[in-house]
């Protein structure tokens, strides 16, 4: 798939899912004061002549005690994935609650090629080969061998956690090495590997509908309006125009919803604007496709990410909600569904704090094809963008007539392969490393003991998961009203039901297996 909006947003500046009431009664350490800790690994693990090693960095979490006077508690590994490990999560987040009552020593162990965590000395295509979900599951295995002696961790029992990918991740490592993890919490895990993954638009038209039957259309209709427009050249200074942001100093009423706001030292404000980085040139159908993309990736985004609790990791517009675009788009006062859907664009980058949104394509790809470990892609982009193009697939097409976006093919996705990484990865290619990734794993069909599977219903990525029951060694913990990996972060008053009754179910399936 394309780099979701935010994650190209800040791939653009060069930066870059992880409920009873738990008492939290661990020891709470700032974020800001979390040690790295780095592990000699093996760059190939499948390759007994490839003697090359280099540094994983990984966290850790040994002060937690028992709350219920377990002694020699589990150790439990958070599944780094596609970015940055983020230390706020060796602070809170639900897994720290269960440690606590289970005296868990916790781990989570950076994934290869994200973060700091640089195999090679580059991400050439060449390098980028060592780059891979079978790769990263070996990492864990050779870390928690190497880690059981050197922490004298003697036979205690290891429990995976992981959400999104590293959900998948969390999975895979039961299924693969089960003598080495005794359980898996498999968050928003994608199991099924699809080249064509056009069930995830389908799904943000369900979510869209449910807030309001009448949102959908009325995106779809703009949708369709803004292809129409970026056919004719003339149009183009008017949709830079009309991306531009109003100035940021509302007194009376916020101009999205007409709901009254109260705004802080709006006269001390000076007025801050936000618009494309430069005037919208489209000359071929992936400059087109790559605008319209990147601007329904506002909608997207915001629905996977639905009322979340990522604020605690210092991510940003968490705050604007399913609830909060739809009306947007039924507010007929603000014009247009057009006008409307030019105002969640404008919306969307004030939460997020962007300057402007780059909406090149010739940009991204020269961006994407920068090799450095310095280079504006390298948080994640570079890397998460190529495990797509040769393991899963998941491009996000507006193949499907039941969402509302228009212009991003299945063939635009597949082309951003060919052009950032070379003429080889091309459909074919694709379809093989998808079909690979499913013989290798199972998809779906997994196999396998005390592995739990919580999604989310307005979640996008549950289609590829497992949501019904298989097998009573595998739960599924469906939470209908929530979104991507909503029973990861940390409890809040505003959780809804189905979110603290997931996070109780989790906590009496880790009893229940530790002690078998």
């Amino acid at each position: 798939m394309a780099l979701p909006l935010l994650l190209r947003l800040l791939c653009s500046l060069c930066t870059l899912c992880l409920a009873a009431r738990y008492q939290r009664k661990f020891v709470s350490i700032p974020a800001t004061s979390v040690e790295e800790h780095w592990f000699e690994q093996k760059l190939d693990h499948f390759d007994g002549a490839e003697r090359r090693i280099w540094k994983q960095r990984y966290f850790k979490n040994d002060a937690l005690t028992s709350s219920e006077g377990i002694n020699d508690g589990p150790v439990f590994l958070m599944i780094g994935g596609e970015g940055p490990a983020n230390p706020a999560w060796m602070t809170s987040g639900a897994w720290l609650s269960y440690a606590q009552k289970l005296g868990a020593v916790c781990l989570m162990l950076e994934h290869r090629f994200y973060g700091k965590s640089h195999p090679t000395e580059d991400m050439s295509t060449s390098n980028l080969r060592y780059l891979s979900s079978r790769q990263a599951l070996a990492d864990l295995a050779h870390f928690q061998t190497v880690m059981t002696q050197k922490l004298g961790l003697g036979n205690r029992k290891w429990v995976a956690f992981g959400g999104s990918y590293p959900g998948s991740l969390a999975a895979w490592y039961r299924l693969k090495y089960p003598h080495l993890v005794t359980a898996s919490i498999a968050s928003s895990a994608p199991l099924n590997a699809v080249v064509n993954f056009s069930g995830y638009l389908e799904v943000v038209q369900q979510s869209l509908a449910s807030y309001n039957i009448d949102c959908p259309q009325t995106v779809k209709t703009a949708s369709e309006t803004l292809v129409m427009m970026l056919l004719d050249k003339a149009n183009y200074g008017k949709i830079t125009k009309d991306f531009k942001a109003m100035p940021f100093q509302w007194k009376d009423a916020d101009p999205w919803s007409g709901r009254r706001v109260v705004c802080r030292s709006c006269e001390d404000q000076s007025p801050t604007h936000f618009s494309l980085c430069e005037r919208l040139q489209v000359e071929s159908e992936m400059d087109s496709a790559y605008f319209l993309e990147t601007m329904a990736g506002n909608f997207m985004d915001v629905v996977q990410y639905n009322k979340d609790n990522r604020a605690f990791e210092g991510v940003k517009g968490t705050n604007i909600t399913i609830q909060v675009l739809c009306d947007v788009m039924l507010n007929v006062s603000l014009g247009t569904p057009y006008d409307r859907y030019a105002a969640v664009v404008r919306l969307m980058q004030q939460a997020l704090e962007i300057k402007c949104v780059d909406a090149s394509y010739k940009k991204f790809v020269h961006d994407m094809s920068n090799t450095t470990w310095e280079g504006p892609a390298a948080a994640a982009g570079r890397q998460w963008v190529y495990q797509t193009c040769t393991e899963f697939g998941f491009f996000q097409s507006t193949d499907s007539a039941k969402q509302p976006f228009s212009g991003f093919p299945l063939s635009y996705h597949v082309q951003q392969c060919t052009d950032i990484y070379g003429p080889e990865f091309n459909l074919t290619m694709v379809v093989d490393a998808a079909q690979q990734t499913n013989e290798n794993y199972g998809g779906c069909d997994i196999q396998g003991r005390r592995i739990a599977f919580p999604n989310g219903g307005i979640d996008p990525w549950h289609v590829l998961g497992l949501v019904r029951s298989t097998s009573l060694d595998l739960p599924i913990v469906f939470m209908n009203d929530a979104a991507h990996c909503a029973n990861m972060y940390p409890e809040r008053v505003e959780d809804s039901m189905s979110v603290r009754s997931a996070r109780q179910y989790i906590y009496f399936l880790l009893r229940l297996w530790l002690q078998d």
